[in-house]
Formats: structure tokens, sequence, C-alpha cells
């Protein structure tokens, strides 16, 4: 019997190649016709009952209705869509209607967005505030400014406080942003701290080093986001808690440390050998989260190292330390996609490699991110040539992520 997803493939493939499924054919027979290359033509029909099944409850159905607009012509589909988010009766059709726009450079796109911001559905507004977090808008500052005061979600809040921190520059996103590091829920102030080290918001170094120096739940948010800010003032701090912290907490200060560029040589073994420990032994869980953590960190600045590391010791571990390494390993293909498709790309046995990833995005509850990555890919793919390792990668993430 095929298994769930071959079913899912072979509808795909069928669809694409506009061919008709011979009963025993298995999918990668007909994965040869596809060869993919491009946007595919979809009727104005088939485009519409593709969004309306975006909110169907078989997830078989509403996989292929995103495949199918994803490689529509851009022309024809994000007209559609943009009446989807404005109209459509079903709220969660308006958001992943929304999600799917975002893959597409359509110049709407931010007008729309303007509207949604203050929409009463909670998927809208934290897909707009992560649109303006990768796309700073001044003149939305004082309307997202407002919005925090309001905003108690804890879906929503993290993404507006991210679309504020990316406009730092602003004396008022960086006197609001001081004032929501130290007061609030941790849940909430973690939020802050996370996209005050991202952003790397150096006017935020003291309330960091304060917040860094308590132990606690934000201890470790604290010195991540001090190396993000890659200010060397924050060196002595780091030293002090290198010399005091408790063995959980040190992942954290040496990845902090390296992100300062100081010392990564000693640093960055020490990562790879403490997270190999705490998989080996149980009962090390936080000491893995934060190794994890750390490592993350670097491989989103770049570090290929640390990377691999969360790949090869990932992909032959188990429950429960399995876990936080699938969600790191994501995290980084979100954060920073060209690094990850590089590995991929290299990478001698890539197939259980997206396997951790994709165990990852099942965590993940970055819509926005996700839909970015596939599209990147999606591009990639299109653009590869024959029998290359991007294309041979891209079909490989198409298929175990379904999209």
């Amino acid at each position: 019997m095929r298994s769930k997803h071959s079913v899912f493939v072979l509808a795909f493939l069928v669809a694409m190649t506009g061919g008709v499924a011979v009963a025993g054919q298995e999918p990668s027979a007909l994965a040869k016709a596809a060869q993919e290359r491009g946007p595919q033509n979809t009727s104005p029909e088939a485009v519409q009952t593709a969004i309306d099944s975006l909110g169907n409850l078989d997830f078989a159905v509403r996989m292929n209705a995103s495949r199918t607009l994803r490689r529509a012509p851009a022309a024809s589909v994000t007209p559609a869509l943009i009446r989807a988010i404005e109209s459509h009766k079903d709220q969660y059709v308006r958001f992943r209607a929304l999600v799917l726009l975002t893959g597409f450079n359509d110049a709407r796109t931010a007008e729309l967005v303007g509207e949604i911001s203050s929409n009463a559905n909670d998927r809208l507004r934290t897909v707009a505030y992560i649109y303006y977090s990768h796309h700073p808008t001044a003149s939305m500052i004082p309307a997202l400014v407002k919005a925090l005061d309001r905003e108690e979600s804890e879906f929503v809040r993290p993404a507006l406080v991210r679309a504020l921190a990316a406009q730092g520059n602003d004396p008022r996103v960086r006197s609001t942003l001081l004032s929501e590091v130290g007061r609030g829920q941790d849940f909430f102030r973690s939020a802050v701290i996370e996209a005050l080290g991202d952003f790397r918001a150096t006017y935020a170094l003291e309330p960091l080093m304060t917040i860094a120096r308590m132990t606690g739940p934000l201890q470790v948010d604290a010195v991540i986001a001090l190396g993000k800010l890659k200010d060397q003032r924050a060196m002595e701090t780091l030293a002090g808690l290198q010399r005091s912290a408790s063995r959980e907490i040190q992942p954290s200060i040496a990845a902090a440390i390296c992100l300062l560029g100081v010392n990564c040589d000693a640093h960055v073994p020490y990562l790879i050998e403490t997270l190999r420990f705490a998989v080996q032994n149980p009962g090390y869980q936080e000491l893995l989260r934060n190794t994890v953590a750390g490592l993350v960190a670097l491989a989103n600045t770049g570090n290929a190292q640390a990377l691999t590391t969360l790949f090869d010791v990932g992909v032959v571990a188990v429950d429960p330390p399995r876990a936080p390494m699938a969600l790191g390993a994501a995290t980084v293909a979100i954060r920073n996609t060209p690094l990850t498709l590089s590995f991929l790309e290299s990478s001698k046995n890539a197939e259980v490699a997206i396997n951790l990833i994709a165990e990852g995005f099942d965590m993940l509850e970055e819509d926005y991110e996700e839909e970015s990555f596939f599209a990147a890919v999606r591009r990639g793919y299109w653009q590869a040539p024959e029998s290359s390792p991007a294309r041979s990668i891209g079909q490989l993430l198409i298929d175990k992520l379904e999209f």
C-alpha cells in the first residue's frame, strides 16, 4: 500500500503533467516526466477552487491547493489571492491566502498589509507584523507603537515586537522597546530580548547585560542577545559569567563570546563536545537546549561548523534529544536559507538531513518565514541545471516538506 505521502506526491505530479495515473506506477517514474521549470498554466476556475480549498479539513486537499497556487502564474494567482484576503468568508482561507501572497513579489502586497495590520483576526495581524519586520516601513511606526499598547495575544505580540525592532534607528521605537524589555510576563520579555539581539539593538546593551547577570528563565536569551549585538563592551559581563554561571548556562556564554569574534577556535569545539555529551547522557535536557540555542545562533550568522554539528548529531539521535536539534535545524533553514541549501547540496546523506528539517518544520510556528523558504527553494529548483545538486536538493525538499 502506498504511504499517505506517496499518494499526495502522485496526485501532484499527475496534476503537473496533465497525465493520468497508471495503476502500480510509482511517483518516481512520473517525477522524471514532470521536470517542473516554472509557473504552471492554471485556469481561473482552478485557481479559485484551490483558494476555496485552503480551509478544507482534509490535510491532503489543503496541501495540494497550496501547491497549485504556488505554481500558478503570478499574473493570474495574485489578484485572486488579494480578493480572498479582502473578502473570503472563511477566516482561515484569508490567512492562508495572505501567507501565500507573501511568496510572490507583488507590488500591491505592501498596501494590503497596511490595511490588514489592524484586523481583528490574530493570524492576519501576525503575518502583517512579520512582513514589516522584513520590510521596515517608517510611516507605520506610530501605528505599531500604538498597537503594542493593546496587543495581548501571546502569538501576535512577538511578531509586533520584531516589526518595531526592525526600525531601531527611530527614537520612538527605542524608548518603547527599552520599556518593554524590563516589564511584563517572561514570555513577552523573551520575545523582546530575542528581537533586540536579532536586529543588533546596541542601544539596549545596558539592560541586556543586567538581565544576563540575573539567574532565571531570561538569562540565556539575554546572553545570546549580547553576542548578537557584536558590541565588545559586553565582553566583560560575559567573561564574568563564564567564571560564575552554572554549567547549564555555559554553552550560551561560549556561543555569545564566539559571536563577538573572540576565541571561536575553543568555543565551537566545546559546544560540539557538550552537545554530544548531552545527547548521550539522559537527564541533561536543559544543557542540551542551551547548547542547541548557541549553535543555532552561530549558524544563523553563517557558521557552517555549527550547522553541520546540528545535523551530524541530530540525524542519528532519537527523541527526546532529537526534537530540539530538529527545531534548531528548521530554524536555521528559515533564518539562513543560503547556508542550509549549501550544506544540503554538499551533504553525502541529504535525505536524512531533510527529514530532520521536516520534523522541525512540523514544530515551527513561522508561517511567513516558511513560505519565504519555500519560495526560495522553488526558484532555485526551477533555475538549476538538470542533474545538478541544487536541482536534486530542491526536489527532495519539495517532496519531504510537501510544498
